[in-house]
């Protein structure tokens, strides 16, 4: 298994989109988070094809940090299943990858 992951998740909005990245970083659940706007999702939800604007969400962290960082996720969300995806960094450079270990890091206290 990968260390490292870039997780992925879609918001409804700006305000969402920024709710979510700023939260999950300061609990230092993500290293860093990049909000990628907009875009067009197309998807099946209640049984029909469905097409909406969404905003992109980008959070790098490591897989120990991934459950707590989706339940976050889960709570300021404002969609009943929202995506929230990991997808493993195969490679990256020794000093970035030590950052997101060392940001992610549990605090004593915290």
């Amino acid at each position: 298994m990968h260390e490292h992951i870039e997780v992925r998740v879609t918001a409804s909005s700006d305000e969402e989109a920024r709710r979510i990245c700023s939260a999950v970083v300061e609990r230092r659940l993500a290293a860093g988070a990049q909000i990628v706007a907009p875009i067009e999702s197309t998807y099946w939800w209640a049984g029909e094809v469905q097409r909406s604007g969404e905003w992109l969400l980008l959070m790098t962290t490591t897989t120990e940090r991934f459950e707590d960082l989706a339940r976050c996720v889960r709570e300021l969300h404002s969609y009943e299943v929202p995506q929230i995806v990991a997808v493993a960094l195969v490679a990256g450079t020794a000093d970035y990858l030590e950052w997101i270990r060392r940001e992610t890091a549990p605090r004593s206290g915290a």
